[in-house]
Order: structure tokens, then C-alpha cells, then sequence
């Protein structure tokens, strides 16, 4: 079992996130509009999943207008922003905050993909939501990426993320 902290709690994880070259997960996520989006959808993309407990968090914003940012500079990649708010919440917060270079996806409407990425707290008081993370999911659907953050309040290493990336 995976642990992170949490502060000073520690925090224990579903499992582990997937092992770099394995053939990535499926997914099964709802996009602002309510509509399920699966990993086909995006055949043929590099994606990087941005994978966070929530948008009402200082550090889940910082990211996801981090990767706003980063995104424009992407050949042929996807960046999907992955937490359980709502669909609707994270629609609001795209249209209030301009993020038009990411894509959010909700992981709202079961523990599949929590489960599968290894990335649900099961304890402490983000018990149920996902833990802050970075996939990078290759053009083949295979894993050429990961990054789990020990420390739940800090921002991905985004140097490393965009080093993976050429």
C-alpha cells in the first residue's frame, strides 16, 4: 500500500500508480457537458493526466492554471485535469478562471479509475478523494510517466513533467 502525507498526517492510498511502460488503464470519466469519456476517446494523443483532490484547494487551482499554461506549448498532447468535484464545479471554475488549454474530466460517477490509478485516499480528511498526481499516458496507450506527490499540499515538479515530455 501506498502512503502519503496529508500535513502531518499520513495517508493511506489504494494501491500504487501504474508502472512506466504498462499498458495504461481504461478510464470511465465525465466531462463538463455529463458526457462519459473513455481512454479511446483520445486515441492517438500523448496525454498527461493532472490527477488532484480538489479545485476548492489553493494548490489544485495553482496546478490546473499551471498546466493551462504549459498545455499551449503541447504537440499532440492532451492535458486532462482529474478530480471528483462535480462536472458541474469544474465547468464554473473553467469558465471563471479562462483555462481553455486543459480539458477537466470528473471522477464523479464511480471508484474505477481511483482504483485502477491507484490514487484514492482511503483515511484521513481527504478520505474518498484522489491523491495530487502526474500520468503521462503515450501515444500507444502505454505509461511513460508518473508522479505522486509525498506531500498532498505541494504542486507537481512541472520541470520533470515537461522533461518526460520531449
Amino acid at each position: 500500500m501506498t502512503q502519503i502525507k496529508l500535513g502531518d498526517q499520513v495517508v493511506d492510498l489504494s494501491g500504487s500508480l501504474p508502472a512506466v511502460s504498462s499498458k495504461a488503464p481504461d478510464f470511465f470519466l465525465a466531462n463538463n457537458d455529463l458526457v462519459n469519456m473513455t481512454l479511446k476517446d483520445f486515441e492517438g494523443k500523448r496525454l498527461v493526466l493532472n490527477i488532484f483532490p480538489s479545485l476548492a484547494t489553493p494548490v489544485c487551482s495553482a496546478a490546473a492554471h499551471k498546466f493551462n499554461e504549459l498545455a499551449s506549448d503541447m504537440d499532440n498532447t492532451v492535458v486532462i485535469c482529474i478530480s471528483r468535484d462535480l462536472a458541474f464545479s469544474q465547468k464554473q471554475f473553467c469558465s471563471a478562471n479562462n483555462l481553455d488549454n486543459v480539458l477537466f474530466l470528473s471522477d464523479m460517477r464511480n471508484d474505477d479509475f481511483a482504483n485502477d490509478y491507484g490514487v484514492l485516499h482511503t483515511n484521513g480528511k481527504f478520505q474518498g478523494l484522489l491523491a495530487r498526481s502526474v500520468v503521462i499516458i503515450n501515444t500507444d496507450g502505454t505509461i511513460g510517466y508518473t508522479q505522486l506527490l509525498d506531500q498532498t499540499g505541494h504542486e507537481p515538479d512541472y520541470g520533470d513533467v515537461l522533461n518526460a515530455l520531449t
